[in-house]
């Protein structure tokens, strides 16, 4: 795409989108030029309605695929080319509404156990212990976490936005330790390979891969299971739903609500209520 693929990056630079969507964006958007062996600015609806078939029936493209790749194609024709009127028909794919893998309490434990690098143990309990995304774990810094006030500072998460999470004491033992062991230079808590740089998420999804080949787990572990088990498992500990979606950083109530669906230990504490109302014998 060459210049305007210039273009395109710039425009998402300045309308803020994070690093992550950026390059997402930008692997799609070639993707389609290739297909047609053609530039965007000389295709409209027809080609991309074809190209959206193909992603579908002849690659199979999960939902979520085919989403990003709506999201980027929408970009480029609204934003970098100037004409919205070419994808303001394009309807986003239904996605399943599939419940997450969630681990129980002990099998949390049981993983942490297994877990023989402290740098990662420290990363993968973070992320479970204060709900955290992967690439708020990655850019954490030194300075963010605040053992006088126990809380961590979580500084421009999904939209930019600024929150508090609890720190706590387990949490704080755990990070202390990995901070005596590994010594990290510079200001990010967890460095990457280069000056100044923090660890990347795909080196962290990496590693959990690996564990979890290791470990034989029946259930997957992502960085996303755990934030999904701090939420499932605060819920069942009776936290109301509201402070949950701060601690989330859910901007819809609803996207919190998901979690009600998936705690199992309470559906099985509930009485029925017939069994309320039958006299006991």
């Amino acid at each position: 795409m060459g210049e305007l693929h210039d273009r395109m990056r710039d425009d998402l630079i300045l309308k803020g989108y994070s690093p992550h969507t950026q390059n997402g964006y930008l692997r799609c958007a070639p993707t389609f030029a290739r297909h047609f062996m053609r530039s965007p600015d000389e295709m409209g609806k027809q080609e991309i309605r074809e190209f959206l078939l193909y992603l579908v029936q002849d690659r199979k493209v999960s939902a979520a695929t085919q989403d990003q790749y709506v999201n980027a194609i929408k970009f480029l024709y609204s934003v970098t080319l100037k004409r919205p009127e070419t994808v303001k028909d394009i309807s986003h794919p239904k996605r399943p509404k599939t419940l997450p893998v969630i681990l129980s309490p002990e099998e949390v434990l049981s993983f942490f156990e297994k877990v023989r690098s402290v740098k990662y143990k420290a990363i993968i309990a973070t992320a479970y212990a204060a709900g955290l995304r992967i690439a708020e774990v990655c850019t954490l810094k030194v300075a963010d976490i605040d053992s006088a006030r126990m809380r961590i500072h979580i500084r421009s998460g999904k939209g930019k936005k600024d929150r508090y999470v609890m720190l706590g004491e387990s949490l704080l033992a755990l990070l202390r330790e990995y901070y005596r062991v590994a010594r990290p230079k510079g200001e990010y808590l967890f460095p990457g390979q280069k000056s100044g740089s923090h660890l990347s998420t795909a080196a962290v999804s990496r590693v959990l891969r690996l564990l979890n080949r290791e470990m034989g787990l029946s259930k997957k572990a992502t960085m996303h299971t755990f934030r999904h088990c701090f939420a499932t498992h605060l819920m069942e500990a009776g936290t109301d739903i509201r402070v949950l979606q701060v601690l989330l950083d859910h901007s819809a109530i609803k996207t919190t609500l998901r979690y009600t669906h998936i705690t199992d230990r309470l559906v099985g504490k509930l009485v029925s209520p017939l069994d309320m109302i039958q006299p006991s014998s």
